[in-house]
């Protein structure tokens, strides 16, 4: 089967493996290596290799749930939309969310996804109590915060072994209404002036205008968020807290022609985005939808970029490396014009694991269609990520050198080494560790 991951760059002929049961996988990982996939939604090739990829949507149980303490016990196949919609009605939401909500629990925690909160409440890690591991041997292990392998595991991109359940902790919500602050920000500085003074705020993150040039570089809308109390709803919300409009999805019908993604016409439509977006500045309820995952509702909305797909930049930089980093890229793209109309920057609080991604600073992600101009920028923007500290995001990578890998993030030979030492390396693969020598 061809597969690719969600930006459709690169594709690769994969063995495809539907495992029901722990037997099932067993015997996948006797003819390994195999790298498991959760619903396609790792942007590149990380959930994919041409041996085995196992198909992990069938371990789709939730098992347990304590309305206590909000902790949930369920496989790795269960999509984080499905617990939203049997939980949130109950008064629960989850702790750390990506932007879609059409993602697996195991790719979560296999990425160490982190959301529009990380600066308040961390990464995944932050709210599980513990993960069920199958190794290479076919035993399965429960990992604890704390535990080495646990640590490895938790953004190591599904290299360690097969995460088979988890218990994670939801957090209690009064409605299902987000209290949105929308701040215009006329460039850079300004943008990341109104993350620093709303520091405490629960959720941030900002749309950018990464082709806009000075003086404007890098505006902004800046979008802070809280869960809204009951008793701030309307009296027309206060009876049902958390009933929400049902959005209409529309799908993204064929492949777009090459020239919607044109520097004229995303400088157009960015400059009619940030006035409309300015316009709205202020407070106001959202529903929770549509502030987490506003690209949802475009169903096949990777088709935007065209049949030759598309591919994900995203980096962290220190927070004394941040304006200056952020500066010399976006004064870059602007140059090129390659830049694209989705484009985020957030706040990062201090990172924690052995190989998760964040680190406490900002982190700038960016959409580019797949051509030769794109893919020369992207290796000016990993050389300004290195020059300034940075690192990269595994789980929206699709090509990356091994070299840049290693220049950028010294603890993927300490990765790799650890993998070598306990026998990962011949039992769990992907295009992606094979790509970046992991």
């Amino acid at each position: 089967m061809m597969l690719s991951g969600w930006g459709r760059y690169p594709w690769a002929a994969c063995h495809v493996i539907r495992p029901r049961d722990e037997d099932a996988l067993r015997a996948a990982l006797a003819d390994g290596p195999a790298i498991a996939r959760g619903n396609g939604r790792a942007y590149g090739d990380s959930a994919m290799h041409p041996r085995s990829t196992l198909d992990m949507r069938g371990f789709e149980r939730m098992l347990d749930f304590d309305p206590g303490s909000g902790v949930l016990v369920a496989e790795a196949g269960v999509i984080l939309g499905d617990i939203i919609s049997t939980f949130l009605p109950r008064g629960w939401f989850p702790l750390v969310t990506p932007g879609t909500k059409f993602v697996t629990l195991g790719g979560m925690l296999a990425a160490d996804v982190h959301g529009k909160n990380h600066h308040r409440d961390g990464s995944m890690r932050a709210c599980v109590d513990w993960i069920e591991v199958m190794g290479p041997d076919g035993c399965v292990e429960r990992l604890r915060p704390g535990e080495e392998r646990f640590d490895w595991t938790l953004g190591g991109m599904g290299l360690t072994g097969l995460i088979l359940r988890a218990a994670i902790r939801l957090q209690r919500v009064e409605s299902g209404w987000i209290r949105q602050t929308l701040i215009p920000a006329a460039d850079l500085d300004a943008a990341m002036e109104a993350f620093e003074a709303h520091a405490g705020a629960r959720y941030s993150v900002a749309w950018i205008d990464c082709l806009s040039p000075a003086p404007a570089l890098g505006r902004s809308l800046v979008m802070l968020g809280e869960h809204a109390a009951r008793d701030e709803l309307p009296q027309t919300h206060g009876g049902a807290p958390f009933v929400v409009p049902r959005r209409r999805a529309l799908r993204v019908p064929m492949d777009a022609p090459a020239f919607l993604l044109s520097g004229p016409l995303i400088r157009a439509f960015n400059a009619l985005h940030h006035a409309r977006g300015s316009r709205a500045a202020g407070t106001r309820l959202v529903d929770w939808d549509s502030y987490f995952y506003p690209l949802d509702a475009l169903l096949g909305w990777n088709r935007i970029y065209g049949r030759r797909g598309f591919v994900q930049f995203q980096c962290a930089l220190p927070l004394d490396a941040s304006r200056d980093g952020l500066s010399a890229m976006l004064r870059r793209i602007a140059t090129a014009g390659q830049g694209a109309f989705l484009a985020v920057l957030k706040r990062f609080g201090p990172g924690e694991g052995r190989f998760s991604f964040p680190m406490e600073g900002y982190t700038l992600a960016l959409d580019f269609p797949v051509n030769r101009r794109s893919l020369a920028l992207l290796d000016e923007l990993d050389r300004i990520t290195i020059d300034h500290g940075g690192r990269f995001y595994l789980a929206k990578d699709a090509r990356m050198s091994a070299t840049t890998m290693r220049a950028a993030d010294p603890r993927a030979e300490g990765f790799a080494a650890m993998r070598r030492e306990q026998g990962l390396h011949s039992a769990f693969a992907s295009a992606q560790s094979e790509r970046l020598a992991l």
